[in-house]
């Protein structure tokens, strides 16, 4: 990168066909129809979709690429592409560059060979990808054949989904649907569809490739299974927000370059809390497309990290005993013309539509905090919640003092004020400015918290797609606000109906709130003492994704029916059973092949020593003979356990499914903490030089 000659404003979305690109290359009733699509959610016309490809097309050539991909998010956790090149053969055998709305529109990846949850049976293969044109297409570059990425959603022949974006778009709509007749109760006529936006807060870590590629754990589950503490770790909070290295600091360069050029509005980096930790975020916009961008960053971050000899480790818990990574999700609603429907205002307690809204999602959270939990549920984010780092697996809102006075004084339950009444913040040093107090401080601990405008949902993993959570959030403020709609549509005196039902749902879940530490073990058992649900593990919270309430909210909203969200519970609980089965049989490998050796090794180094100052007659110190007997000892308790992990293994295959999932939970997780256990004790003995792999200094220390 030029430096001095770096525009962003005249590099921000070069690499996407945005409004400006369709302008150009379309003629212009074309453009106008599809953008009227775009603005207005409205069913693509069929008969622009040809000139819409042309155009496309056109763009993508004139960019280099050759090929197109239809670019989506099955459920594997990761993004799918399948490449077609534009060629063709004209009537006359002549090479030509093609590509019809139909292929825009539509492709046909298989099926059976994604995640599917006995949808479809692996004879079954067909599958449909479909454009969604609210999400713009664009070209990636990196450095090799450039390639134009179209935006789709996936479903089997059927038409379930089989992706995460389907689902995403459905109960976006279905919240608007809702949210429009609340308006409406309140005399606004003129809005026609509420958006939800989100803006995930992506962390990462990152190691260089060559110590990356020593580590057998990282290089087939990305993250480490053993490693003991580093003398240094977090403990000094000098690394969160401390002085970028140069080698990070460049590799973030180039990633805000190839994100810029992407159109994702890439706007704060920094140093995280634990050492080699980082984040990123972006500007939020609209959930779908926001999901989608954040997919992208994901892509580049790794993509990017490989050009600077580093790794990009996405797990949420990649090193044990130090801070994991979260993607903290804000999440937002807003009408068509841009008014947040989330903002207080000045005087949030005479603001009766906020109110309405903000006690919707109050309620929604307290009824639906099981759902909200399995949103976020995976075996990998397991390790991080909870993690004295992390939200805890119960579901809590944070309001902040003012609104929590406000929600009290409109159920008759005045509390102190705080203290915190005044707008202004008084530092005491007379030379810096006066500062605008917000309206609430922040709480790190609140799996939900609400920030000013928006709420900010900590619990997501970053190694996640954001659409789950937004799903959820949407089908359940949707939820909520059909039920207000429907009992306040139907009474005369509306403002007074929606005053009481304000203060009944407000006095019923104020359960919910909670403004404290929610890392503490006090909240922990208050929150029992409430009824809140712990969901522990992602098998429970999987289990909560077919309670019949749950079940009845996503079918009802036609976000999942029955039959889908039978397989996404049937694809949870196998991605949760082969990931401990992966980390397992990982595990025993690295023991087997590396571990065992090197300590045997080193155990016999120090026999030898031992024996030959016996023969030259001069007594072993007490120190040699301790360390020999403790790895002699830690030796046969590795052996034990890892003989109870290879059992394990060799039983596994007699379970299946949910019974599958629970086994190793159970079972194995148990086993395979013991001999960790058991390995870290032996690294803290056995010499560096006989050690088989890097260590965690190594690992998180070794960047420039």
């Amino acid at each position: 990168m030029d430096v001095k000659n770096f525009d962003v404003t005249g590099l921000y979305g070069v690499d996407v066909f945005d409004e400006e690109q369709m302008r150009q290359y379309l003629p212009k009733s074309v453009f106008d129809k599809l953008e009227e699509t775009i603005r207005d959610g409205k069913e693509l016309d069929q008969d622009i979709a040809d000139d819409v490809a042309k155009g496309m097309k056109e763009w993508a050539l004139n960019k280099g690429a050759t090929h197109y991909t239809h670019w989506f998010s099955p459920l594997t956790g990761d993004t799918a592409e399948k490449h077609d090149s534009f060629l063709n053969y004209s009537e006359d055998n002549k090479a030509i560059m093609e590509f019809s709305g139909k292929e825009l529109i539509k492709g046909e990846p298989d099926a059976s060979s994604f995640p599917n949850g006995g949808l479809r049976a692996t004879f079954e293969a067909r599958g449909y990808t479909a454009w969604d044109c609210k999400s713009p297409a664009f070209v990636i570059n990196d450095g090799s054949v450039p390639v134009l990425y179209i935006p789709t959603a996936f479903c089997s022949y059927n038409g379930d989904a089989l992706d995460e974006k389907t689902p995403l778009l459905r109960s976006s709509d279905y919240l608007s649907k809702e949210a429009v007749r609340v308006l409406r109760l309140f005399g606004d006529e003129k809005t026609n569809r509420v958006i939800t936006y989100a803006g995930p807060e992506q962390e990462y870590f990152l190691v260089d490739i060559p110590t990356f590629a020593k580590r057998k754990d990282l290089v087939y589950t990305g993250r480490t299974l053993f490693g003991a503490l580093a003398p240094k770790g977090q403990e000094l909070e000098d690394h969160y927000f401390g002085p970028i290295r140069e080698q990070v600091s460049s590799f973030m360069r180039d990633v805000n370059e190839m994100l810029w050029k992407l159109g994702i509005p890439a706007k704060t980096e920094h140093n995280e809390v634990a050492p080699s930790q980082h984040e990123l975020a972006v500007i939020y916009g609209e959930t779908s497309v926001t999901a989608d961008q954040n997919a992208l960053v994901m892509t580049v971050l790794k993509k990017v990290a490989k050009k600077h000899g580093l790794v990009c480790l996405l797990s949420e818990k990649p090193f044990q005993g130090i801070n994991g990574s979260g993607k903290h999700d804000n999440w937002s609603i807003a009408k068509d013309d841009g008014t947040n429907l989330l903002k207080p205002g000045k005087n949030p307690k005479d603001n009766l539509q906020f109110l309405v809204f903000l006690t919707a999602v109050i309620k929604g959270v307290d009824e639906y905090a099981d759902l909200l939990r399995e949103s976020v549920a995976s075996y990998t984010n397991d390790f991080r919640l909870g993690a004295n780092e992390a939200p805890p697996a119960i579901i809590s809102i944070f309001l902040g003092d003012e609104l929590t006075e406000v929600v009290n004084s409109l159920i008759d339950q005045p509390q102190k004020a705080s203290g915190k009444k005044g707008r202004h913040l008084d530092i005491g040093v007379k030379s810096l400015p006066s500062l605008d107090r917000d309206t609430t401080d922040r709480n790190r601990t609140s799996p939900f918290a609400f920030t000013g405008n928006r709420f900010e949902f900590r619990m997501v993993g970053s190694l996640q797609n954001i659409s789950e959570p937004n799903t959820m959030l949407n089908a359940i403020l949707g939820h909520e606000l059909e039920l207000f709609a429907d009992e306040v549509e139907k009474e005369e005196d509306k403002m007074a109906a929606m005053q009481e039902w304000i203060k009944k749902n407000l006095k019923e879940h104020q359960r919910v709130i909670f403004n404290g530490d929610g890392y503490s073990e006090e909240w922990v058992e208050e929150a029992e003492r409430r009824g809140l649900p712990n969901l522990k593990t992602a098998v429970e919270a999987t289990d909560c994704l077919l309670a019949d309430k749950n079940k009845e909210l996503l079918e009802n909203a036609n976000i999942l029916s029955e039959r889908e969200l039978n397989s996404r519970a049937e694809i949870k609980y196998s991605s949760y059973a082969a990931q401990v089965l992966i980390d397992a049989k990982t595990m025993s490998h690295m023991v087997h092949k590396q571990y065992l050796p090197s300590a045997n090794n080193y155990l016999g180094k120090a026999a030898l020593e031992i024996k030959n100052l016996e023969a030259a007659k001069i007594p072993a110190p007490k120190t040699t003979m301790k360390n020999a007997m403790n790895v002699a000892s830690l030796i046969d308790e590795c052996g034990l356990a890892l003989d109870r992990l290879d059992s394990l293994l060799r039983k596994a295959d007699e379970h299946k499914g949910r019974d599958l999932a629970i086994f190793c939970r159970d079972k194995f997780l148990p086993q395979m903490r013991r001999l960790r256990e058991i390995v870290d004790s032996l690294e803290l003995i056995v010499a560096k030089d006989c050690w088989p792999v890097p260590s965690y200094g190594d690992l998180l220390y070794h960047i420039g």
